[in-house]
């Protein structure tokens, strides 16, 4: 069911704010812009306490916005995060998930066969029922195969890729990964749009940012308002950065690969300011998932104080930065304690669009709008999946592990570590260890860096588990789980014909077609 349009919650949040911070009546429904970031870490921004400091439009936007310390992926790897945060629902509802093993991260490669289910309400087909335009720029990473693309879901627009930006490749084994505009390839990557692997240069964050200050402009002078999704990956490995900023930043190529993002954020907020809409805007940034530290320190960055990274449930690859701005009305220099999710800019955002949530569905997402606005703190839990497992959950300050591990020892002795140089003993284990007797309790206050459990005989303890049993048996005893849809690959599906790989003489011949279970990494 689509979700139903209600006039007056935004004019009576309007007034709410008016009466409260003080802010002029909007006169149509904010722009909303969500900038995700690919594999950024919550400790590589400067407002964060990374040391070099090179982020100062970030930092600057967190001193006239509020930070969000406590803000979590729904997973912790890039197509599920991507598809909980345009629906609202945890990956597992929604099919973004695979049973070909216990607790298995997946994804969206070449050959999967699944995507995006067309019984999912995806953002922006929901804010055309407040006439908003929408757009994303770069990763989709929902499906590759035409019928998940973004257009078939909502957007009105896109220029990006559907795929991460692996390669080069031959063309024969496998495809270089196409990019799009709309709905037609308009050429590859490593062909028409170059990356150097060699010196990491490669003009796709310029190019992304063209294409997101030109929607701006063309939304403002139509008087429309609009939905950004702006999905850069220049931080995912391989890294790259433009010829400006290689080599300017002391933190390597990826430091380059975050300068040049943090001056694209830049320049996206002053041409808000310039063309006087900063107050009618919502800037929302984040990221998909913690840095991937299997690629630090060269190609990857810093979760901070936090355990291991990218493709664990430990919190450096759960716990992301994030920042709301939105001057006028998010009292600037605020720092926000609500345990925030990604899954609740969808709701934030059809909230400040004046519409409800679907009713026909369960929505994890929390409207962080009573928070940003007038400071009020929601108890709620956070769940951590890994594939189809539930392997923790936090309440308050408290983090109970139901399972925990790294990756294999198979893999760890391949040189692949998930969490180089933080070996816990019991706790980053390469066996799965299950734990849901008598869960790993964590007080996170205390204990970022997931170091010191509570012992199980402590009063802290029982409290704890007390208040956490009951929580995690409604959300099992209710869970519908989605058909999963990264079970199945096939080398017929990859990207050899785009649709317009005709057009630019770039169609390639698929294999023969042969369904097969998908090997994830283990």
């Amino acid at each position: 069911m689509a979700a139903v349009a209600v006039a007056t919650r935004w004019w009576l949040l309007l007034v709410l704010s008016a009466a409260e911070l003080g802010v002029a009546r909007a006169l149509q429904p904010p722009n909303i812009l969500l900038l995700l970031m690919d594999d950024m870490g919550w400790g590589d921004l400067g407002v964060y306490g990374e040391p070099s400091r090179e982020t100062p439009n970030l930092d600057r936007m967190a001193v006239e916005g509020m930070l969000f310390p406590n803000f979590y992926t729904a997973n912790p790897l890039c197509s599920p995060s991507r598809a909980a945060l345009l629906t609202g629902r945890l990956p597992i509802r929604s099919g973004f998930y695979t049973t070909n093993g216990h607790a298995r991260n997946a994804y969206t490669p070449q050959e999967i066969v699944g995507g995006i289910p067309d019984s999912e309400l995806l953002l922006p087909a929901l804010l055309k029922g407040a006439g908003y335009a929408s757009k994303i720029v770069g990763k989709w990473h929902l499906g590759h195969r035409p019928q998940f693309h973004p257009l078939k879901h909502g957007f009105d627009e896109w220029f990006g890729s559907p795929n991460c930006h692996f390669g080069p490749y031959d063309n024969k084994a496998r495809p270089n990964i196409p990019v799009y505009r709309d709905q037609e390839m308009v050429g590859r990557f490593y062909e028409e749009f170059p990356i150097n692997l060699k010196t990491g240069e490669a003009n796709l964050t310029q190019i992304y940012l063209q294409e997101a200050l030109e929607f701006i402009q063309r939304q403002q002078a139509a008087h429309r308002p609009f939905f950004l999704y702006w999905a850069v990956d220049a931080t995912h490995a391989p890294v790259y950065a433009s010829k400006p900023f290689l080599g300017t930043s002391q933190r390597g190529r990826y430091g380059d690969a975050i300068r040049e993002l943090d001056d694209s954020v830049g320049r996206i907020l002053r041409l808000l300011r310039d063309l006087s809409i900063a107050e009618n805007t919502f800037v929302f940034f984040t990221s998909d998932n913690g840095a991937a530290l299997i690629s630090a320190p060269r190609q990857g960055g810093s979760n901070g104080p936090f355990l291991c990274g990218k493709q664990t449930t430990f919190e450096g690859g759960m716990r992301e930065p994030a920042i709301a701005w939105w001057p006028g009305h998010i009292p600037a220099g605020q720092v926000s304690h609500q345990l925030g999710s990604i899954m609740d800019l969808f709701t934030t955002s059809l909230s400040l669009a004046g519409l409800e949530p679907p009713r026909d569905r369960a929505i994890d997402g929390l409207d962080l709008l009573p928070a940003m606005l007038q400071g009020r703190l929601t108890d709620r839990p956070i769940f951590y999946y890994r594939g189809n497992t539930l392997m923790a959950v936090t309440l308050g300050q408290y983090k109970a592990h139901f399972w925990t591990w790294t990756n294999s020892w198979e893999e760890f002795k391949q040189g692949i570590d998930f969490c180089p140089g933080q070996n816990v003993s019991g706790v980053t284990t390469h066996s799965q260890e299950e734990h849901t007797k008598l869960p790993l309790i964590f007080h996170l206050g205390r204990d970022p860096g997931e170091r010191f459990p509570l012992s199980v005989a402590s009063i802290e303890y029982l409290d704890a588990l007390r208040r956490i049993t009951p929580v995690v048996q409604q959300h099992q005893e209710a869970l519908v789980p989605g058909q999963p849809q990264l079970n199945v690959c096939n080398r017929a599906v990859m990207n050899w014909a785009p649709p317009g790989c005709e057009k630019l003489g770039k169609c390639l011949t698929p294999p023969e077609s042969v369904p097969e279970k998908c090997s994830w990494p283990h």
